[in-house]
């Protein structure tokens, strides 16, 4: 069983920076897809970016683009998210997910992750 623990949220003002991991156990990043989402307050669950088993292929959504980076420690089985420039409207939960898909995952499409971690607040005061 795959689980996943996010860590590294937190309050930082507007124009900040902040690094989320996601530490991986009982799969290996080589055989997961993975993708980080937030959720706001009233809001959608919101595709943040993904990046495939490879670990060559990123994906970003349009909100983050050019301010994100998501990378992966292989030999710490982890994942991150580098933010900066952060804006108030990038306060939500932030979760971590995998997917054991092959050609089906669609990396913003959060209905193609079967693991979830319990997510970590980033909050971005103005």
């Amino acid at each position: 069983q795959v689980q996943l623990v996010e860590s590294g949220g937190g309050l930082v003002q507007a124009g900040g920076s902040l690094r989320l991991s996601c530490s991986v156990s009982g799969g290996t990043l080589s055989n997961l897809h993975m993708g980080w989402f937030r959720q706001a307050p009233g809001k959608e669950r919101e595709f943040v970016a993904g990046l495939t088993r490879s670990g060559l292929t990123t994906y970003y959504g349009d909100s983050v683009k050019g301010r994100f980076i998501m990378s992966r420690e292989n030999t710490k089985n982890m994942v991150n998210l580098q933010m900066e420039s952060l804006k108030p409207e990038d306060t939500a939960v932030y979760y971590c997910a995998t997917s054991l898909r092959g050609t089906t995952w669609s990396p913003h499409d959060w209905n193609t992750y079967e693991h979830w971690g319990q997510g970590t607040q980033v909050t971005v005061a103005s």
